[in-house]
């Protein structure tokens, strides 16, 4: 386990060099992301030559001294004249131990759903704190978004250290209050971690929360140690980003297989082959084991799994295969096949919790179309109970509807049913967009379930509670 104070490495094992890790960095206006991620690049040699010498000519126009490591990522013409961050961000980068996905997202509150866009798939976020501000509204903000999205770490950077000469002091408060946020939450898989390093209920293979002391700007504790804070002994945040355990055991999960495409070549070589192409979105399945097909609850067995053209025993997540079972049954896009001890129920009674991305208002009564893994139904937004406040986690009763960057609860029916896991249980199987469907544009980001499992405005909520009841 490690301490949000010392930071000093848990129980884990040094990622493989092929591993991957998607992050996403988040925090309030000028607390300093686009820097930190410039400093990543930079100091990691991750940026070409003539990206690095665009952005000297960029600085060298706007008046600064040395590289501004911002523009390596503030792309847009409004963010560099305005120094803020309006998009996400994508960036690709690796060093010898791991490979990097990151997502530089917006802090402005406005910019909330792309924060969401953002950490949606990440498997850690990093939170940026001005040392001289401390926590603000929207460093809770975005703490919060990240636990509603079960972003499985986080990573407290508090930034600017220079400007408070690299005081411990202001370091330890900060990190004291975040921690005691993050514990608010009541996330489960996030640890209680003390200030002497003692951990709370959960194990050490549960998601933690750690702070680093940085400087973006001068580079302290980013890729390399700080000569400035000897009263540091924890990582680099790039030595984080490299350690921290992202491979979870795939049979730790509950299979489920999203049919994509129905492959039947009719062919005089392969006259009756029938196979169900498709990603396994979570655990193993394996030649053999009886399974269900969703919606429809017929049954079978896999009788076997073809992947890149070889059959093989078994296939886990996110592998890519073909599935041949041994009768043949009515299965086609948008079905979902699962082990038929362990099948979520299927329902067309869906609450769960959303974010609204889209500019026009989304309000009861709206028909709108519910993209779940690979299938689609039409569905109509029953009502929309209460709206969330991301401040401190209360709930505005009765909205009426909800509007871009909202974050609240509605109740769905669907026109067929869907075999929906809770979010909490499962990110990929747990989550859907609604559609407008005259026009296709997205308008809302959903995750069935609760949203705060036994937190401070749910007290006692069961972890998709909603979803698995089918109500």
């Amino acid at each position: 386990m490690t301490s949000i104070i010392t930071g000093q490495p848990g129980p884990t094992e040094r990622a493989p060099a092929t591993s991957l890790l998607r992050f996403a960095t988040a925090g309030s206006v000028d607390d300093g992301k686009s820097t930190l991620v410039g400093r990543l690049l930079h100091d990691s040699k991750s940026v070409l030559a003539d990206q690095l010498e665009a952005v000297e000519h960029a600085s060298r126009h706007r008046g600064t001294e040395g590289p501004d490591l911002a523009l390596l990522t503030d792309g847009l013409r409004a963010e560099r004249e305005q120094g803020i961050t309006i998009d996400v961000a994508y960036r690709y980068f690796a060093t010898p131990r791991r490979r990097f996905i990151l997502a530089d997202t917006p802090g402005h509150v406005q910019y909330t759903r792309n924060m969401v866009t953002g950490a949606s798939t990440a498997e850690l976020a990093v939170v940026l704190v001005d040392a001289r501000n401390g926590v603000v509204e929207q460093t809770r903000r975005h703490a919060a978004v990240a636990a509603l999205l079960r972003v499985p770490h986080i990573v407290l950077a508090v930034n600017k250290m220079d400007l408070v000469d690299y005081a411990e002091p202001v370091f330890a408060a900060i990190a004291e209050e975040f921690s005691a946020y993050v514990a608010s939450l009541g996330i489960p898989g996030w640890s209680t971690v003390s200030t002497s390093g003692a951990a709370g209920s959960a194990s050490p293979a549960d998601a933690w929360c750690t702070a680093i002391p940085i400087s973006a700007l001068a580079g302290d504790n980013v890729v390399t140690p700080s000569a400035n804070m000897d009263w540091y002994g924890g990582p680099t945040v790039l030595e984080h980003l490299e350690t921290v355990p992202v491979v979870a055991d795939p049979a730790r999960d509950v299979a489920r297989f999203p049919v994509q495409y129905v492959i039947r070549p009719q062919s005089a070589e392969h006259p009756d082959y029938r196979g169900y192409a498709g990603q396994v979105a979570s655990g193993v399945l394996r030649v053999g084991q009886p399974v269900v097909v969703l919606p429809s609850g017929r049954e079978s067995v896999i009788e076997g799994i073809d992947a890149l053209g070889d059959p093989v025993d078994a296939a886990w997540a996110p592998q890519s295969v073909t599935l041949r079972l041994a009768d043949d049954l009515d299965v086609s896009r948008g079905d979902l096949i699962a082990p038929a001890d362990a099948a979520p129920t299927s329902t067309q009674d869906v609450a769960a919790t959303v974010c609204h991305v889209a500019d026009r208002p989304l309000r009861v009564g709206d028909r709108v179309l519910l993209k779940h893994t690979t299938r689609t139904v039409k569905a109509i937004v029953k009502d929309i109970p209460s709206r969330l406040t991301l401040d401190d986690l209360s709930q505005h009763p009765t909205p009426g509807e909800l509007v871009a960057n909202d974050i609240g609860r509605v109740v769905l029916r669907t026109a067929q049913p869907l075999a929906l896991d809770a979010y909490a249980a499962s990110r990929r199987t747990g989550s859907f967009l609604l559609i407008d469907p005259a026009d296709g544009t997205t308008l809302t980001a959903g995750m069935a379930g609760e949203a705060f499992a036994a937190g401070p405005a749910e007290s006692g909520a069961r972890p998709g509670g909603d979803a698995e009841r089918g109500a």
